[in-house]
């Protein structure tokens, strides 16, 4: 087994910076990627996300394979830092009661439950609107909420598949390739972060909320992004190109003489630079069948083995020398490995270690989103299930020892866990 990388302590933020969505309180009813990944990114950056988890055993990422420390999986720790957590069974009534509490004090609501769940439970938008008419309700859902699909189940690859996203991945002579990461459900729930901070930005104007609804499956169309429009423009099925996009020779992967590198010149400038000043071929701009974009694309597989022979010729790290020294945009094919290793993330300060309450220490992988003036708050590691159940219901909606002694026995917490 691999050694753990050795992981430095977390940077402090400013003791006296602002948040960007302090006093923000969000009730949190998703569970395995888009949704976690929606509301951490609004928990990163200070808003209360109160996270809700059935109490026998709680959200399904917990129990994924990938890899665990003290009993909780990485996917679950990737995908809800920084939120509290309460295990409510809803089926219970006590236990919906304490919800549409929490919800009638919310700014924001997301779920991302089957088509019907939240309002068999009464707790969709409709149902709880007029309690709270600013309520922001975001609705995470495979094929959206209305209309003859709504019903479908649907998750990450099944919207890559159906949207024709997957059949643009992979090589021309191989069947299409889904992504290795759940790219669809990282772009929703990015979307739905976006279309809440949106509707919080219209609620200031507006003076109410309102319902907003993000599908996996429209997303992963709209990602289809200038293939699909290409399509609508000249009715051509768009392939599969593998590493050069379009089939462009001076964009992909290339063999050198002791590993492979990957550039990206992707205009006539960048073309010009490389050719000149790397690979000392000037006659690679002259020659008529290299002389212009579109006729190098049309010859691509001739000027591509040119330009293989070449780099074959000598080491990597000369190359890569030689191209960062003219800024080709250049880089190494790098394992998960290599790259957790490399300089970009240890100057970056991309990775390190947060406090856990059974494990010690978890990794923690910084948000990507950086504010001169609001930065993220100092990382919390995500919740044991229903770690925090008593203080939401005493400190944030105020019940006695009694109410919470009465949910506990009617199984709100669930059958077996009583008060927490």
């Amino acid at each position: 087994m691999t050694a753990r990388l050795p992981l430095p302590d977390r940077l402090p933020r400013a003791q006296d910076a602002p948040t960007a969505l302090g006093g923000l309180l969000v009730v949190d009813f998703t569970r395995v990627v888009a949704g976690p990944a929606c509301t951490q990114t609004l928990a990163d950056f200070g808003a209360e996300v109160i996270k809700i988890e059935n109490p026998e055993g709680g959200d399904d990422s917990r129990a994924y394979e990938h890899a665990e420390i003290a009993g909780e999986s990485a996917a679950y720790l990737s995908l809800n830092r920084n939120k509290r957590d309460i295990a409510l069974d809803l089926t219970v009534p006590e236990a919906r009661a304490v919800a549409r509490d929490l919800i009638d004090r919310a700014d924001v609501v997301v779920e991302n439950f089957s088509a019907s769940v939240m309002e068999k439970f009464g707790l969709d938008y409709a149902s709880v609107a007029p309690a709270n008419p600013r309520l922001i309700y975001c609705s995470i859902s495979a094929y959206g909420r209305k209309g003859p699909f709504a019903s479908r189940p649907g998750f990450d690859p099944i919207t890559q598949a159906e949207s024709g996203f997957m059949s643009l991945n992979g090589f021309a002579d191989g069947p299409p390739v889904r992504t290795g990461p759940p790219i669809v459900d990282l772009a929703t729930g990015m979307s739905a972060c976006n279309a809440i901070l949106l509707a919080l930005i219209a609620r200031d104007r507006l003076g109410k909320g309102q319902h907003v609804e993000v599908a996996l499956f429209d997303i992963a169309m709209g990602m289809t992004c200038f293939y699909g429009m290409a399509y609508l423009i000249n009715g051509n099925n768009p392939g599969r190109f593998g590493n050069s996009p379009n089939g462009s020779p001076t964009v992909g992967l290339y063999e050198t003489i002791d590993g492979p590198l990957y550039m990206a010149c992707a205009n006539d400038r960048l073309y010009r630079r490389l050719v000149t000043e790397v690979l000392e071929r000037p006659d690679l701009v002259t020659h008529p069948d290299f002389a212009s974009r579109r006729v190098r694309s049309a010859n691509k597989e001739k000027l591509r083995a040119i330009i293989a022979d070449i780099f074959a010729s000598d080491k990597l790290e000369n190359w890569m020398a030689k191209m960062k020294k003219v800024n080709i945009p250049v880089g190494h094919l790098r394992t998960v490995e290599q790259s957790f290793n490399a300089a970009e993330v240890r100057e970056r300060y991309r990775i390190s270690q947060i406090p856990h309450p059974t494990a010690g220490m978890v990794p923690n992988i910084e948000t990507p989103l950086n504010m001169s003036l609001t930065p993220c708050i100092d990382p919390v590691a995500a919740p044991l299930l229903g770690q925090h159940t008593e203080d939401v219901l005493r400190n944030t909606l105020g019940y006695d020892e009694e109410r919470i002694a009465a949910l506990a026995a009617a199984g709100a917490f669930g059958k077996a866990r009583g008060e927490r």
